[in-house]
């Protein structure tokens, strides 16, 4: 990989168009952008590693220079791995610039190397999260438009079996 990679961590369960939004603009950033599953087994994941790799890959398919990978441990360990300088996150609301200023610290303790960028979401994106559409889902909502195709088909396959009510 090039000096000019950038690494977006995440767990990604599921990618949103709020994520493939900050991957868009991060293309025009970065020579390559490298979306990081982290493996998280403190988490209960609605989708596998392999589904969200396949979703990602589905819904990036036509995007150049783009790397899926998954990776355990540190995330500047993960960076130094890759031969890049460069984390990449995105941000909402208040409550995400707090959590994020306390491990682009962290992260800047343990590796000084490695720099923390932050891009702000686009506004409509601003209130969605992989968490609130997995629960809208799961009660029969319409999350189409917030998320790409492929997930929009797979959450209604995980969900398949609830009616709304």
């Amino acid at each position: 990989m090039s000096q000019n990679t950038a690494i977006y961590p995440g767990f990604f369960d599921p990618i949103t168009n709020g994520h493939l939004s900050i991957v868009s603009r991060a293309r025009h950033i970065f020579d390559n952008v490298i979306i990081a599953i982290l493996n998280n087994p403190k988490k209960n994941p609605l989708f596998t590693v392999d589904e969200r790799i396949e979703m990602i890959n589905e819904s990036l398919k036509s995007v150049p220079n783009i790397e899926v990978d998954t990776f355990d441990g540190l995330l500047v360990d993960y960076a130094v791995k890759k031969k890049s300088k460069v984390v990449l996150r995105g941000l909402r609301a208040l409550s995400d610039f707090e959590y994020e200023f306390q491990m682009a610290l962290m992260n800047r303790k343990l590796n000084h190397d490695v720099q923390s960028i932050f891009l702000m979401t686009d506004y409509k994106w601003f209130y969605t999260s992989s968490t609130i559409i997995k629960e809208a889902a799961s009660f029969g909502g319409d999350v189409a438009g917030l998320v790409p195709k492929v997930v929009n088909d797979k959450l209604k396959e995980k969900f398949g079996h609830l009616k709304k009510t």
